[in-house]
């Protein structure tokens, strides 16, 4: 059994799923995260279109802190605000079109 196996077998539950019978704006990264690590990048970002941004995002905080980029600080506010507006887009989706 590979770690991606026992991943898929471990998801935690989504609580606001439980509680309130519809998705969240986080439902379906875990799932995405598990098919970014098999491979399927293109199953990954339909399953949760923000992942991969908030990887670039991540990955671009740590080379700022490393460095200290001169707008480092700025480009990562764009990132977040990026991220945001697509998880928003995302869930407003899920709500119009699934449900």
């Amino acid at each position: 059994m590979s770690i991606i196996d026992w991943l898929e077998e471990h998801q935690l539950p989504c609580m606001h799923k439980f509680i309130f019978g519809m998705d969240c704006p986080g439902c379906g990264m875990q799932r995405a995260i598990i098919a970014l690590l098999r491979g399927n990048i293109a199953e990954s970002a339909r399953m949760y279109p923000a992942l991969i941004p908030i990887i670039v995002m991540l990955i671009f905080l740590v080379i700022h802190l490393k460095l200290k980029l001169k707008h480092g600080a700025a480009i990562l506010v764009y990132l977040f605000i990026f991220n945001a507006a697509i998880i928003t887009l995302n869930f407003i989706c899920k709500l119009v079109f699934l449900h």
